[in-house]
């Protein structure tokens, strides 16, 4: 009983580090999202981490059994899509929505299991599912049956959210958390580069989340650069470190924590405070997914 408890206690104390990291990495991308792009946001967020996993790599080599490279590379995919639409809605919206949207992930993931592995929903998890919908709805508020684009890339951002974190759990069985790591990390700073080369021929406004020119930074945005890629890549060590060693119920529940954390960084920025109905839309929002990580 007592190695459980404290199993538990340290998958709870990654997860809260994660979450702080996480925060510290929305801040620092909205400052950047001031003078570049999102997307190029994303790209310098990914080489920069990639580079210090690299080195603790060679500094301290994986050990691993290795195997399911499709699900690691379903991984990176998910995951790099889910942080372009987190990313262009740091730069649009308050940070502490932003967070919130991407937080909806264990909403999506019971219905994914649901739909896609046969698993049974009892009625207290459809409630927890209606309630963690619901806060969505209060913070989008919206005018009749039109939603804002942040508000679907919103959407979209917990949806691909949930598909990578699922994958997590399986994949650590298998991989060294560095090299999960290094599989988001990889795609997610060739693909925006790529993105960003093509962007310089062809351009689709709609998609500006991914399709906008390099714009060289200068002076001390290299420092918030660096900053930002060394924190992002600590969250997702203490992220990956934490659903391999407690039950994903609750490092999903623990993980909320990263709302109240970019709330208090987010108003340091410049956000305002989420009004009454915001503010009940979150609250309902880490409600439903708590009880759904419980279930």
């Amino acid at each position: 009983m007592k190695k459980i408890i404290n199993n538990i206690d340290k998958g709870v104390l990654y997860m809260l580090l994660a979450s702080l990291f996480f925060a510290i990495v929305g801040a620092f991308a909205k400052i950047l999202s001031r003078h570049m792009p999102s997307v190029e946001v994303v790209f310098f967020r990914n080489i920069i981490s990639l580079i210090f996993v690299v080195v603790t790599i060679y500094k301290y080599p994986i050990k691993q059994s290795g195997g399911k490279l499709w699900l690691l590379i379903f991984r990176g995919v998910m995951g790099l899509l889910g942080v372009l639409a987190f990313f262009y809605n740091i730069a649009h919206i308050s940070l502490a929505d932003a967070m919130t949207f991407s937080r909806t992930s264990p909403i999506w993931t019971a219905i994914f299991a649901y739909i896609f592995l046969s698993e049974k929903i009892d009625k207290k998890g459809w409630i927890a599912i209606f309630i963690g919908f619901l806060g969505v709805v209060f913070i989008m508020k919206p005018n009749g049956l039109t939603f804002s684009k942040t508000d679907i890339i919103g959407i979209f951002s917990g949806v691909s959210a949930a598909m990578a974190y699922t994958s997590v759990r399986e994949l650590r069985k298998y991989y060294d958390a560095r090299v999960i790591v290094m599989s988001f990390m990889g795609m997610g700073s060739i693909f925006p580069a790529l993105f960003m080369w093509i962007s310089n021929y062809y351009q689709v406004p709609s998609l500006d989340f991914i399709s906008a020119k390099f714009v060289l930074p200068s002076g001390i945005l290299w420092f918030y650069i660096i900053v930002l890629g060394g924190f992002a890549a600590l969250a997702q060590i203490f992220m990956t470190k934490a659903y391999g060693t407690t039950k994903a119920g609750i490092v999903g529940a623990s993980s909320y924590a990263v709302i109240l954390f970019s709330i208090f960084v987010g108003v340091m920025l410049g956000d305002a405070l989420p009004g009454f109905i915001g503010a009940f839309g979150i609250i309902l929002v880490v409600i439903g997914g708590i009880l759904v990580s419980k279930g």
